[in-house]
């Protein structure tokens, strides 16, 4: 059961994640992708609600390290959870989306340095 509610607290990190930086982030790629208009500059007004999704992102990965690393694990003989490769896939998985994350939510503070 600790490796189902490890990947939801994974994937709600994620979405969070995406919901902090889709301000910041949404227009550079529009952007960059060649689509422009007026509308673009409404995504700002997400701005206002990052240190609430910033909070969230940090809550959920915090979950999730909680789930991977602390909390004993409980797993039936013979089920998927059981093999030893699978918990270690599961940490490989929870350290990349951390790192993407991070990047993520740096974006503000990194992209003045591009343009």
């Amino acid at each position: 059961m600790a490796v189902m509610n490890a990947k939801g607290s994974l994937v709600a990190g994620i979405l969070a994640g995406v919901g902090a930086s889709v301000c910041c982030v949404g227009p550079l790629v529009l952007l960059a992708l060649g689509i422009g208009g007026a509308w673009i500059g409404h995504l700002t007004a997400f701005e206002p609600y990052r240190p609430l999704f910033i909070a969230l992102t940090l809550l959920f990965l915090g979950l999730a390290f909680r789930l991977l690393y602390l909390v004993p694990k409980a797993c039936a003989p013979g089920t998927p959870c059981a093999d030893p490769r699978t918990f270690t896939r599961q940490r490989l998985m929870f350290w990349c989306v951390t790192i993407l994350l991070l990047g993520l939510l740096a974006v503000p503070w990194l992209a003045p340095l591009f343009y």
